[in-house]
């Protein structure tokens, strides 16, 4: 997320840059194409996609949460939380998550809340339940539970790509603790980060995901 303040503005690569449309329910499609784009070194200050993404045949994930802007050195030391998957879930969606998404395409208006994609179980190799529930709003924690990956969530009727280190499991607001999106959210919610600052940037308060993990990149590797 480039600007929590900008709503599907240039530089909202992983859910539209052509701004709230529900004529574009899609966006820019980058969780299931073929497009490339930023530099590794380069991945905690812009977006970054690599030809990997959907080469790639793996059977496992890791996902890291970095603060941005620190060089490549230094990740797995500063990130916030870092876990990882053991059983093999990708063999049953493709290899990797070009495909994976292929099959759950993350678009507005694509089904209903029950229809999300699969929640898988994670190990943690920094941080642990509690404080992954304490990266978002206080009234977010009511509606997940931790210790999982998500995919494909969906709130009344936009579609997010990835709930990370957790399963939604009662309501609707995914829009507040999942990432990545179509090109159609509610008011004020389009984007990478689509309402994390829902009752005013980094507060911890209601709504609100707190400042630590908004302003972090989401590192995804394959397994």
């Amino acid at each position: 997320e480039n600007s929590i303040y900008g709503r599907c503005t240039v530089g909202d690569r992983w859910s539209s840059q052509q701004g709230n449309d529900a004529n574009l329910p899609d966006g820019d499609r980058n969780w299931s194409n073929r497009n490339t784009f930023g530099a590794a070194e380069g991945a905690t200050s812009d977006d970054f996609k690599n030809p990997g993404y959907y080469e790639i045949r793996a059977e496992d994930m890791s996902v890291w949460h970095v603060p941005n802007n620190f060089p490549l050195e230094h990740w797995n030391l500063a990130a916030i939380l870092r876990y990882h998957t053991e059983n093999h879930f990708l063999r049953l969606y493709g290899g990797n998550l070009f495909q994976m998404f292929s099959q759950y395409p993350v678009r507005y208006n694509v089904g209903s809340p029950g229809n999300r994609g699969p929640a898988i179980p994670i190990l943690y190799d920094h941080g642990d339940k509690e404080s992954t529930k304490m990266l978002y709003g206080p009234k977010s924690r009511g509606e997940f539970e931790p210790g999982f990956i998500t995919f494909r969530a969906i709130n009344e009727r936009a579609a997010m790509a990835i709930c990370s280190g957790v399963k939604p499991v009662r309501g609707y607001n995914t829009e507040h603790y999942c990432i990545g999106g179509g090109g159609y959210f509610y008011t004020d919610q389009c984007g990478d980060f689509p309402s994390f600052d829902w009752d005013r940037l980094g507060m911890e308060q209601g709504w609100s995901a707190s400042k630590e993990i908004t302003e972090s990149a989401v590192l995804l590797f394959y397994r």
